[in-house]
């Protein structure tokens, strides 16, 4: 997902004319590192960039505490009240703004009880140290809550320990969730494996997980998300202040389905 919202915002910076003739791109990928993201963030500051533009809420989280001065400009950020990053969706203040992948997440579990009916309890497994999965999380324990369906909780710190995790829920819940999580994403292909073989569905927050081999969800695009992001991204090249520009957030949703891990856990999809 992250990779598709690079190359998408790189394509809509070309077609809305700024292409890599007019603007000099330095990419790096902070590998999900604090150490490494703050290493970056020290670098742009240093060449004294014109703007930096945070993928995913580590990113931003590194970027927004390196400098106050450089507008930054986020993306891919579920809810960046909640991760510090901004005053308000409507007014951000300071020097940052940028687009939320924020998704309804009761449509994610209404899509779960027409695929896969009579689930009593999920798994919920997520990275406790994400500000992003944290604010779904809550979400997602408030709607369970409200229809009394029981839930698990395992918390992971890094990719390697998703797949104990995953083992570990599989024999104590029905289903599976995992949020829009930079940790398990990256770790999806060992979930998927994992609950497929004990034949528990995945149900996730983000297409790329689906594509990894998570079940299904309600998600945006992240090609749109990207191409929003450009658009922001010119406003601000041609003089908007970041601390006024609200936080965008797409409106059009898409129920994804993985039909191979639909085919493989013996659920049919219809039309």
């Amino acid at each position: 997902s992250l990779n598709e919202i690079r190359d998408s915002f790189i394509a809509g910076m070309a077609e809305l004319g700024y292409d890599e003739s007019k603007v000099e791109y330095d990419l790096q990928n902070g590998q999900n590192d604090p150490t490494i993201l703050n290493s970056i963030a020290q670098k742009f500051v240093g060449d004294d960039v014109d703007l930096i533009v945070a993928i995913a809420t580590p990113a931003a989280q590194s970027m927004a505490a390196a400098t106050s001065d450089i507008p930054i400009l986020f993306s891919a950020i579920t809810d960046p009240v909640y991760a510090g990053l901004v005053q308000s969706l409507d007014a951000p203040g300071g020097n940052i703004t940028g687009t939320s992948d924020a998704i309804p997440v009761e449509s994610i579990f209404q899509l779960a009880d027409e695929l896969t009916p009579g689930i009593q309890s999920y798994g919920l497994l997520y990275n406790a140290g994400e500000s992003n999965s944290q604010s779904v999380i809550a979400q997602v324990k408030e709607y369970l809550d409200s229809k009394s369906i029981a839930y698990t909780e395992a918390t992971v710190t890094n990719s390697s320990e998703v797949q104990q995790a995953a083992l570990n829920l599989v024999t104590q819940c029905d289903a599976i969730f995992s949020p829009i999580d930079n940790t398990v994403a990256s770790a999806m292909p060992a979930l998927a494996t994992v609950a497929i073989e004990n034949g528990k569905p995945v149900y996730v927050a983000a297409d790329s997980m689906v594509n990894d081999g998570g079940l299904a969800t309600v998600g945006i695009s992240y090609t749109n998300l990207g191409k929003e992001t450009a658009e922001m991204a010119v406003e601000i090249l041609e003089g908007g202040d970041p601390a006024t520009i609200p936080v965008r957030t797409l409106s059009e949703f898409s129920r994804v389905i993985n039909p191979d891990t639909a085919a493989a856990l013996g659920i049919t999809v219809t039309e």
